[in-house]
């Protein structure tokens, strides 16, 4: 069966979520050690229009949601982001080249989109581009072979996926069953030797919080150089991190290497910004983080992280997707994969009070139950949309 159409449309999640998803309403509690409103530091944070408001320097793209259609009208829906760029990129290039293609055929697919996209570099943009289409076209795989996506990747490689969430609130994560809690950081090198001393305190109360059994993380998310990298993780020693993310600029490849040599103690990790396979084979190839993290959604779909958790686990090291709990594409993916031990579920998780199960956005996503999950073993990605909703976001 051929592919008859490939269209990407826009799609609101902001508006699904204020539309469907929880409120604070009268079930909602306050946030752990009143940090509502406490924003991550990020890159910008060294300009102090930027410093204390991470979504201020965001763009304000909406998100992308990609529909591969075959021949006999069954379809696949892919999701990324940066839907302004990303939209025209599918519409405009990518997805006409592959339309007429076989459904199944999602190797050659994948490399004629990395190829089509080398004039303009297939990172960045273009991989998000590329994520979409790959993700539909592998939820229409399943479709017509009747199969979850997770069965066609081998499948399930584990009885149930351990999930940790991320954000500031720690108690309520615990009460929701997880096991292991994210904190961001909202400091960085700008705030100097006072900002390590309130990660430090950040970090102190919720250890004493959690208790010593509950694995701790700290997502730095691009926000830090390589000395203030070094010194946070001294400063942060006696807290036991299972491991510190994201320290540096994406491409700053040699500045990762750096770190790794100065903490040789430490576990790091890194990826969410990192794309398509080559990019993960240099980080893994030079040893520069323990923990690769990719986005399915991002760096090039399930067929660029298949690759990235093939060599990953040859050379010793873990997967972890960036946000893989999110929706179904991590979660079958992680199902599938040995290299991957666990899901994250981030994006806010849900406000205290309120069940996780209020907070999906793609109808069909399973939902986390007391710190594990088990995907949707419906066909495709299990996902529960039909035209009318498409229509309607």
């Amino acid at each position: 069966m051929r592919i008859k159409e490939v269209k990407a449309i826009e799609i609101d999640f902001g508006a699904i979520r204020a539309k469907r998803g929880p409120k604070r309403d009268d079930r909602a509690r306050g946030s752990s050690f009143q940090w509502e409103g406490l924003e991550p530091a990020g890159p910008m944070a060294r300009y102090p229009a930027y410093k204390g408001r991470r979504s201020y320097g965001s763009s304000k793209w909406k998100s992308t949601a990609c529909v591969v259609t075959a021949e006999d009208g069954t379809f696949g829906l892919g999701v990324s982001s940066f839907a302004g760029p990303v939209v025209s990129i599918v519409n405009d290039h990518l997805g006409p080249q592959i339309e007429g293609e076989d459904c199944l055929a999602t190797e050659k697919v994948f490399d004629m989109m990395a190829r089509l996209a080398a004039p303009y570099g297939s990172y960045g943009l273009a991989s998000y581009a590329i994520s979409a289409i790959d993700l539909a076209l592998w939820d229409l795989k399943g479709k017509i072979l009747d199969r979850p996506v997770y069965e066609l990747l081998g499948g399930p490689q584990k009885e149930r996926i351990p999930c940790y969430a991320t954000g500031f609130d720690s108690a309520w994560y615990i009460e929701l069953g997880f096991r292991a809690v994210k904190l961001p950081l909202p400091y960085g090198p700008a705030d100097g030797t006072d900002g390590l001393f309130r990660a430090e305190d950040m970090v102190a109360k919720v250890r004493q919080q959690v208790g010593p059994s509950v694995d701790l993380m700290l997502d730095c998310w691009m926000a830090l150089d390589v000395d203030y990298t070094v010194r946070l993780a001294e400063t942060l020693r006696p807290y036991r991190l299972r491991w510190i993310e994201d320290c540096l600029l994406p491409e700053d490849m040699d500045g990762f290497a750096q770190v790794r040599k100065r903490l040789p103690w430490q576990t790091l990790a890194a990826g969410e910004h990192w794309y398509m396979p080559q990019t993960f084979w240099h980080a893994a190839y030079r040893r520069v983080v323990d923990i690769l993290q990719p986005d399915a959604s991002w760096a090039g779909g399930i067929s660029a992280c298949l690759r990235i958790c093939h060599f990953a686990e040859a050379a010793g090291l873990e997967v972890i997707l960036h946000g893989g709990m999110n929706n179904p594409y991590g979660q079958h993916l992680s199902f599938a994969m040995p290299a991957i031990s666990w899901g994250e579920r981030s994006g806010g998780v849900s406000p205290p009070g309120v069940p996780l199960a209020e907070t999906v956005l793609l109808p069909g996503t399973a939902v986390i139950e007391d710190g594990y999950l088990v995907p949707s073993d419906a066909p495709g990605f299990g996902i529960e949309v039909d035209t009318a909703w498409l229509e309607d976001i």
